[in-house]
């Protein structure tokens, strides 16, 4: 019996052992990142090294620098204490960004969920039971009583060994899924961070177009009070009176709008930052306190994959789906099923272990489909419809990529081009404005043509501030089309 006994011990190891040369193989399709874009630019003539500068304003050449590593704080740049430490407070209590943490620790989590099906299970088990058979019936016992007690304690294990690969490809495709689910976290950071540096640059606008459009409107006020003198005296006609009101009623009609837009952008800081609106936000924003990089990082396609976050992650979604091909393949096959018990059954609990109580088996279930009507073949088939889709995703993110940053840097160069033009117009408007004075002082000009002069000085510097907003957001726009930096910063774990 001994001899025996260890004859089946040796026939089980064997068949692992089977088991788990068999398993080295896995069938479906193995994955291979696509290749990265040929091209080597983003446009059909070669980028400028560098954009205009825009004398007398914050808005200098920008230096335009081939492979310039991005820093994983990239919106230190801008040179503002008071941005720095709002982003650094919203990337602890954005709710998106919680909720991104969450998904990526429950799909890691879930793929390592998948790897205990490498192993055997076991489970242990005791059943106490008391039943009464008929007395024309056998007792289920030794002692024939048709009411008895019995008690059974067991050990089962069941293992199944992964002889297709079909448990590694659903692993592998779990964990290319969590590693999507990194980049979503990565790509919830960055679109937070530029989202709050972008409500940063346009409060800071804003401030700056209320404010000249408050002194316009005191302008104006002084112009009609002026242009009224005059007509008591009989120098001005009532139709100039009355289109002056015109022109102060049409500029105070233009406060409103802005003063909701920047009421607007301080709620949407809140909200980001993970307040709600009735709390304050200390900080507050002005052209004067942003500073404008000197350099821009300028990376090739063939980096671009490789950095951006809606690339990297439609990737392992690509990786995921390639998996899924080889686990349907698995379904179709041949399965093995190991299974054994081991345990003890007595009518009296005191005698569970006892002498002739234990039993045990080893057995091995073969399972092969035959017919199911198309079940698992349409499933395959579902599954290589699924890996085209999203090899044709991927192709899709990627072309849109090359457009984000092609957008962005032809936004650089001509918003640089709109900020040199504003800052002509607006020392234009100021050089006007100071002979005007001159002339005043003189005598040689009447306030109404000061007042006219100031009011042009003052719309040109609201130009000019829509224009120096514009730059600021070419540059958020850029860092943010090259991946922001992820792959530099620390505080964000793979979790794998």
């Amino acid at each position: 019996m001994r001899a025996i006994h260890k004859k089946h011990i040796r026939q089980a190891l064997l068949a692992s052992a089977v088991a788990l040369a068999l398993a080295a193989c896995a069938v479906g399709p193995d994955y291979r990142r696509p290749a990265a874009p040929a091209t080597t630019g983003y446009a059909p003539t070669p980028q400028p090294s560098s954009t205009v500068s825009a004398a007398g304003t914050a808005g200098g050449a920008q230096q335009f620098v081939r492979d310039m590593d991005i820093p994983g704080q990239w919106w230190t740049l801008f040179h503002s204490q008071p941005l720095n430490a709002l982003i650094d407070d919203a990337l602890k209590h954005n709710a998106d960004v919680e909720a991104a943490q969450g998904a990526l620790q429950a799909a890691w989590e879930n793929a390592r969920a998948q790897r205990g099906a490498f192993f055997p299970s076991l489970n242990a088990s005791i059943d106490p039971t008391r039943s009464k058979t008929g007395t024309v019936l056998s007792s289920g016992v030794a002692s024939n009583s048709t009411l008895y007690n019995l008690t059974t304690a067991q050990v089962s294990v069941s293992y199944a060994p992964d002889l297709w690969g079909g448990n590694r490809r659903q692993l592998e495709s779990l964990v290319a899924q969590a590693n999507a689910q990194r980049f979503q976290l990565e790509a919830t950071y960055l679109t937070l961070t530029t989202n709050l540096v972008n409500a940063a640059i346009q409060e800071a606008s804003l401030r700056a177009q209320l404010e000249a459009t408050r002194r316009i409107v005191d302008d104006q006020q002084r112009m009609l009070d002026t242009m009224l003198r005059q007509q008591t005296l009989g120098d001005v006609s009532e139709a100039a009176v009355a289109a002056q009101r015109t022109a102060l009623a049409q500029s105070r009609a233009t406060l409103p709008p802005l003063e909701k837009q920047l009421a607007q952008q301080r709620d949407l800081l809140a909200a980001l930052s993970g307040r709600t609106p009735d709390q304050t936000i200390d900080a507050s924003f002005h052209l004067d306190d942003l500073q404008l990089p000197a350099q821009l990082p300028l990376n090739l396609p063939a980096r671009l994959v490789e950095q951006r976050p809606d690339v990297r992650m439609a990737d392992e979604q690509l990786h995921a789906a390639s998996a899924q091909v080889g686990v349907a393949i698995a379904s179709r096959l041949p399965n093995i099923q190991i299974t054994g018990n081991w345990g003890s059954a007595a009518d009296d609990h005191s005698d569970l272990f006892g002498h002739g109580t234990g039993f045990w088996n080893l057995g091995a279930n073969i399972t092969a489909p035959l017919f199911d009507g198309g079940t698992l073949k349409h499933k395959q088939k579902a599954a290589e419809a699924t890996l085209r889709q999203s090899a044709a995703q991927y192709r899709s993110t990627v072309i849109d990529a090359l457009q984000n940053v092609a957008d962005t840097l032809h936004a650089v160069q001509s918003d640089a081009q709109t900020l040199a033009a504003a800052a002509s117009a607006d020392q234009a408007a100021a050089r006007s404005l100071e002979i005007a004075k001159r002339q005043f002082a003189l005598g040689d000009l009447s306030e109404l043509a000061l007042l006219t002069a100031e009011q042009a000085r003052l719309q040109a510097a609201i130009a000019l501030a829509q224009a120096q907003a514009g730059r600021y957001a070419d540059s958020v726009a850029l860092f943010q089309a090259l991946g922001g930096g992820w792959w530099n910063r620390h505080d964000v774990a793979s979790g794998g």
